[in-house]
């Protein structure tokens, strides 16, 4: 059973929620809905846009004994946010899966994800454009309203809630394999060009070739050798 606060505005809600993991007052399936966040942020600490009408949500996850490694949540919470998505498009043939978490329509970006670990609890952030979409130099956005769903950020919250404690479920009691198995099928197919950007600011150009079991992307370069990209940012060529 999963419980949802809202707030009608917060700094970040995954701030919140690592303070109530670090002072003691976590709960495991614990939402935070905010409708508008004042210091959102995304991945490597870049300002996330926080109009109201979009979805800002995170949620707790306690870990256990015999989990996979945690950072293979970000597997779970990318496939339960690609099926609550595409349960709400009429048509949702160009949405899928940017490594390692990032949904996207076409070429545009709809959405982020951000993991954050306390102790024995991972926060999970979840940013969707739902009404509106920010103009970025870098990369094309969308929203779902654009894309022609009628869905609230509310309503949004809910169903994403079902669908991740349905993953989470898959992956502590069957393991990362079906989670991993999900991701393939939703993620960009074989053989699509990208660009790579690490975190020290070098680049890798080539071609996605799979995904590593513990969730790396494998990208194979023009010179045929293989390099495994932990971090950092994927492009589509």
């Amino acid at each position: 059973m999963t419980r949802t606060l809202h707030v009608p505005e917060t700094g970040s809600t995954n701030a919140d929620l690592r303070s109530f993991a670090r002072d003691g007052y976590g709960e495991h399936g614990l939402w935070l809905r905010a409708d508008r966040q004042t210091a959102g942020r995304g991945r490597e600490g870049r300002a996330w846009d926080s109009p109201v009408g979009n979805l800002y949500a995170s949620t707790l996850v306690r870990l256990a004994a015999g989990d996979p490694p945690a950072p293979t949540l970000a597997l779970v919470a990318a496939v339960a946010l690609e099926e609550t998505v595409r349960a709400v498009l009429a048509d949702a043939g160009a949405l899928r899966i940017k490594w390692p978490n990032d949904l996207l329509l076409g070429r545009a970006k709809l959405s982020g994800i951000l993991l954050e670990r306390v102790d024995e609890w991972v926060v999970i952030g979840f940013g969707v454009n739902v009404t509106h979409h920010p103009d970025l130099a870098d990369r094309a956005t969308t929203s779902l309203h654009a894309a022609g769903a009628t869905i609230d950020a509310a309503a949004l919250q809910g169903e994403l809630a079902a669908a991740l404690s349905h993953w989470h479920a898959r992956w502590r009691e069957e393991g990362l394999a079906p989670v991993a198995e999900r991701w393939r099928e939703r993620a960009h197919s074989p053989g699509t060009e990208l660009r790579a950007r690490l975190p020290d600011g070098s680049e890798w150009h080539g071609r996605y070739e799979t995904l590593e079991p513990g969730g790396a992307l494998v990208l194979r370069l023009a010179d045929g050798s293989a390099r495994v990209m932990h971090a950092g940012d994927i492009f589509l060529l």
